[in-house]
């Protein structure tokens, strides 16, 4: 499968290519996605429901934190 992008963007990637241990630039980019993803998804995870967001709410106005 193939992704473009501009060639200024893959030229920076091949400068960072250089200092790291990374083959080739389509390595860096697959290990870059990867990680991105990976942030996503974990923020994704971190999501109150609304029974747990309400539940939250009800402690900080039990402690004074909320009117």
């Amino acid at each position: 499968m193939k992704v473009e992008i501009p060639d200024e963007l893959y030229a920076k990637l091949e400068e960072r290519v250089k200092e790291t241990e990374f083959g080739s630039v389509d390595e860096y980019v697959r290990y870059i996605l990867q990680e991105v993803l990976a942030s996503l998804e974990e923020d994704e995870e971190e999501v109150f429901s609304e029974e747990e967001e309400e539940k939250v709410k009800e402690r900080l106005r039990a402690l004074g934190y909320l009117d």
